[in-house]
């Protein structure tokens, strides 16, 4: 459990298209194996620790014929962002893909004082 030690809380939020591969044939579209895309996400604000981050998926177009595979991950969070990654692995066909997030953490304080 993430406790928030401070009078500051932050919410951030966002929507962002992860790809449109089916109309140039990207390789989530036409691919197969392991594939990935990573969005780098920057926050409105600084926190004064790396917050906790929610992502999941606000759209997806799949080829009914195939197995539907995905992975989506928030990794490498920091107080100013983090990576978004979206998975997909063996016969699996994605036209395109949209993700949602949400970050809940504590804002700095100008009362908030460091030792060193």
């Amino acid at each position: 459990m993430k406790r928030l030690n401070t009078f500051q809380v932050g919410i951030d939020s966002g929507d962002i298209v992860l790809f449109s591969d089916f109309e140039e044939g990207g390789e989530m579209w036409r691919g197969s194996g392991p594939r990935d895309r990573v969005k780098k996400i920057k926050f409105s604000a600084i926190y004064q620790d790396p917050p906790s981050v929610t992502v999941g998926l606000s759209l997806w177009d799949l080829d009914s014929d195939t197995n539907v595979r995905v992975e989506i991950a928030a990794e490498n969070i920091t107080v100013r962002g983090f990576d978004l990654v979206f998975r997909t692995w063996g016969d699996t066909r994605i036209a395109r893909a949209r993700a949602s997030w949400q970050a809940i953490g504590s804002l700095p304080h100008e009362d908030d004082w460091q030792l060193y």
